[in-house]
């Protein structure tokens, strides 16, 4: 099943099913007005949404109508809790060897996991829009898992079973903000403006075979200006697995129905797969040649993140964004 939500003015939008091909789709507001609703009585709500999913596809479903990704608002608008992990273990090693910074073992057994901003997802077509450009703007193409209700002190099988839907993520960070926020020893807060996500979340039978041991395997592409500059293979090289994460944040607090949980910039340990952030390119130009050559992000600059299944075809609709300067208030 897919799922997606318009924007009709209001802060949670309206809650749509969309066709497997992402061609067409059809309003649930009979089922459940938001996303947030049908998590909340998922039970109940989602066979609903299932049979009209099916309607869609078998091209039964009344008043459809086309499917325009940029007519969408963030999957969730809003949600109750963002929490970001880091499961790409090679991604947190390269940042800490181009700066000469001994790796704790400890990275390797226990997930990093940072609080974000929930209150202002932007979606899949919205500008990037920030104050100023020298703060070092960066893109980072990672994936997430929407979960239901996760008691504290869940297992990762427990915690696997409670996984809903999935995502694409643009989690965008401003990295010249970072060294002296980390320097504080509270985390990020400035330097992680709004972060965007695909068009549709999907359920995890939409994957296939390609949905196992909690992770995701595929490849994640992301095109900055047009050129495609990495396509990680999302499964090879992540050390914790979606159950993990969640079980993670699970550790001392229940997880409520809504919470989104993400991956951490997807990163290969074969170079040659290019990355999903700037910064791990220079970190590499770093590490080889003393310094980085790579620029961040300009504004007016575009950045697409998208994943294909087999056959090549989209599962998630793509992250078409551009980096837009914030006007004066």
């Amino acid at each position: 099943m897919k799922l997606a939500t318009l924007k009709d003015g209001t802060r949670d939008g309206q809650l749509i099913v969309v066709a497997r091909d992402l061609k067409t789709a059809v309003v649930a507001d009979g089922i459940a007005r938001s996303l947030q609703r049908a998590l909340d009585d998922w039970s109940f709500i989602s066979p609903q949404l299932d049979e009209l999913y099916r309607q869609l596809n078998d091209g039964k479903a009344r008043r459809s109508f086309d499917f325009e990704p940029k007519d969408c608002m963030a999957p969730l608008p809003r949600a109750y809790q963002w929490a970001d992990g880091s499961a790409y273990v090679n991604h947190v090693e390269l940042v800490r060897k181009a700066r000469n910074a001994e790796m704790p073992a400890s990275f390797w057994e226990d997930p990093l996991m940072y609080q974000g901003g929930s209150d202002d997802f932007i979606g899949p077509c919205d500008d990037i829009v920030v104050r100023r450009q020298e703060w070092g703007i960066d893109f980072e193409a990672e994936i997430a898992v929407i979960t239901d209700d996760v008691p504290m002190g869940a297992t990762p099988d427990h915690a696997h079973q409670q996984i809903r839907l999935l995502m694409l993520v643009n989690d965008v960070s401003l990295r010249k903000l970072i060294p002296e926020e980390l320097a504080k020893g509270f985390g990020f807060l400035q330097s992680k403006p709004a972060t965007s996500f695909s068009p549709v979340a999907v359920t995890p039978d939409e994957l296939g075979e390609a949905w196992r041991d909690s992770k995701v395997h595929l490849p994640l592409r992301s095109s900055w200006n047009g050129k495609l500059v990495g396509q990680p293979h999302a499964g090879a090289d992540m050390v914790f697995n979606f159950a993990q994460l969640v079980s993670h944040l699970a550790m001392t607090r229940n997880v409520r129905a809504g919470s989104v949980i993400g991956s951490g910039t997807v990163s290969n340990k074969d170079a040659k797969k290019g990355y999903s952030c700037i910064a791990e390119k220079r970190c590499l130009e770093m590490i080889a040649d003393g310094k980085p050559s790579t620029d961040f992000m300009a504004f007016g600059d575009t950045i697409r993140i998208e994943m294909l299944d087999g056959e090549g075809r989209s599962i998630f609709g793509a992250i078409e964004q551009a980096v837009a300067a914030a006007t004066a208030a």
